[in-house]
């Protein structure tokens, strides 16, 4: 196992300049001509295998493009993880991250990432140090704390090529929008409404909790420990584990933190929002302190930029939580681009998930991933159809996008620089969800200005002992 030693050591390599065009030093001649040479395919890691991992999987093996070294899972004998066993019976196996860069480090050149969102941030910190290219699944991390580090990390390893897994940032909604923005058409955006509002794993827990879910016999092939990572120990509870974390602010990001990154991403990155400067939950039903609210809805104000004005997005989620359409929205139907959740096609629930777009002139409305948008109502659209511009093609889709980047092919749509900002709005609503109040933040200093309790729930809870030295850059 890489001993914590050994990681400031490489870090420290790494940052001197010891890592050239994002390969470590401890990279061999033949490995740094497979990252560059043509044609030739990048080796790489996945952490986390199961579900999302297994989609994941099979989404890089389908570009043609990589030769899988490496598979590390915390529990290798769980049924969920034997796919991606049987498909690289080659592939090396291990249950601790730490373990694999330390064993076969020289033989990886990438890493995708696919562990819950409370264990985004070390694999991805250490990869970086050890100069391999990352893929990681949004939300970026679960505290703005995180994510801010991993900025810093991007500029202090730059030769790592960095994406976040919002893949419809690769799709048609993201080249639309630029396209769009570019001609003038998308100008002058004063407001956003985002909304989810499909059951989630919680809908129907008690809310009125005063404990976490009793201690439960830990799986015989799972290791819970390092499953944990740097969290603060809990016992093991079925209610923690696969999908189920995302139910709890100790390891999740609720509904905004899941779909968020696929609804806002374009609206966030092409009219330079940055970060939020008030964020206030309107309404949450059943808050608690445990678990998310079955329903919220959420207020994010953002300052004028530039000769853009001011905007305000509001977030709903939540069954019975639909927020209201502009006249002339036509129908919400099933929208293709939607990824199967839990195992079977997503349904909409009265809206598609989502979002409209409001300007001093014109009105959008748009789904979610990759979808399109669309100006309405009808008659206006057929009136703006002469003014639009023709819109490029994707060269790539998001995971080829990554792998091309680590050849040096093409840049990453997706790199931290663009997911961290994006990233931490979320980390703020997430906040403002668990504290239940108004969050006034400065954007220069990166604070919270009106609640110190606020302030400190943006760097989240010490790490464990053992752990400190993932949160030093």
């Amino acid at each position: 196992m890489t001993t914590r030693r050994e990681f400031i050591k490489n870090a420290a390599l790494a940052s001197a300049g010891l890592a050239v065009g994002g390969v470590s030093t401890r990279m061999s001649a033949a490995s740094y001509n497979r990252v560059v040479g043509a044609n030739k395919k990048v080796n790489l890691a996945h952490i986390g295998i199961g579900n999302r991992g297994w989609e994941n999987i099979n989404s890089f093996e389908n570009t043609g493009l990589a030769n899988v070294v490496a598979l590390c899972d915390v529990d290798l004998g769980a049924e969920h993880t034997q796919k991606a066993l049987a498909m690289y019976p080659k592939a090396k196996r291990f249950k601790d991250f730490r373990e694999m860069f330390d064993k076969m480090g020289n033989e990886i050149e990438a890493v995708a990432i696919s562990t819950p969102d409370f264990a985004h941030y070390h694999p991805v910190v250490m990869a970086m140090a050890e100069g391999k290219h990352v893929f990681v699944e949004k939300p970026l991390t679960r505290t703005f704390h995180e994510s801010e580090l991993l900025l810093k990390a991007a500029a202090k390893y730059p030769n790592v090529v960095t994406q976040m897994g919002n893949q419809g940032h690769s799709e048609a909604n993201y080249f639309q929008f630029k396209a769009w923005k570019e001609a003038g058409i998308i100008k002058d955006v004063t407001a956003v409404t985002a909304h989810m509002n499909n059951a989630r794993r919680w809908h129907g827990w008690d809310p009125s909790i005063t404990k976490f879910p009793a201690a439960e016999p830990i799986p015989e092939t799972l290791d819970w420990d390092i499953w944990l990572m740097s969290q603060r120990y809990h016992d093991y509870n079925k209610d923690f584990h696969y999908g189920q974390w995302r139910c709890w602010y100790d390891f999740g990001m609720g509904a905004l933190g899941d779909w968020g990154a696929h609804i806002i991403d374009t609206v966030h990155e092409f009219l330079d929002l940055g970060l939020p400067e008030e964020i206030t939950p309107l309404w949450l039903k059943d808050h608690n302190d445990y678990f998310f609210p079955m329903s919220s809805t959420i207020e994010f104000k953002f300052p004028a930029r530039g000769d853009m004005p001011p905007l305000v997005i509001t977030w709903y989620d939540g069954v019975d939580n639909i927020p209201s359409v502009p006249e002339g929205y036509g129908v919400s139907e099933l929208d293709p681009n939607i990824p199967t959740v839990a195992g079977g096609q997503i349904q909409p629930a009265k809206l598609n998930p989502g979002k409209e777009i409001y300007s001093k002139e014109l009105t959008f409305k748009g789904g979610s991933h990759g979808s399109t948008l669309s100006i309405i109502p009808d008659e206006k659209a057929k009136e703006m159809e002469k003014h639009l511009p023709e819109v490029p093609k994707s060269t790539s889709n998001h995971f080829a996008n990554f792998l091309l980047a680590c050849q040096g092919k093409e840049k990453t749509r997706s790199p931290f620089e663009v997911a961290v900002p994006l990233s931490q709005v979320f980390n703020l609503g997430v906040a403002a969800q668990r504290l239940n109040r108004k969050i006034v933040f400065d954007r220069d200093t990166k604070r919270v200005t009106n609640d110190a309790f606020a302030d400190a729930y943006l760097a989240g809870e010490p790490p464990r002992k053992g752990w400190e030295d993932f949160y030093v850059i």
